[in-house]
């Protein structure tokens, strides 16, 4: 990486030497490459932090005080609403009778 940012500064050097950029446009041009390689950097370092911490078995805060937000939610609820199961949808028995004599049409033909 030092090798690039020095090569990088020979050629900035070598260009307003010849006259072909002025140090002003050099200058703008080493402050843009910085601010992107530091982005860059956060980004990485950000992305290790997080990969770190995961493994440790920690949560964000955020993700806590969602988590906590839901179990006082949850804590609220009266306990006959959460008793309550929910019922199945059967079938009713004409439907079902009318299926299995189509089914039979259909396999006598």
């Amino acid at each position: 990486m030092a090798n690039d940012i020095f090569s990088t500064l020979r050629t900035y050097l070598t260009k307003v030497t010849d006259g072909d950029t002025s140090a002003t446009e050099v200058v703008a041009a080493v402050n843009a490459w910085m601010r992107e390689g530091g982005e860059a950097l956060k980004v990485k370092i950000e992305d290790e932090v997080e990969r770190s911490v995961s493994k440790m078995g920690f949560v964000k805060r955020g993700e806590f005080e969602a988590l906590k937000e839901e179990v006082a939610r949850l804590k609220s609820v009266p306990k006959e609403a959460g008793a309550k199961k929910p019922a199945l949808k059967k079938t009713s028995p004409k439907k079902s009778s009318a299926k299995r004599a189509a089914t039979k049409k259909g396999s006598s033909k």
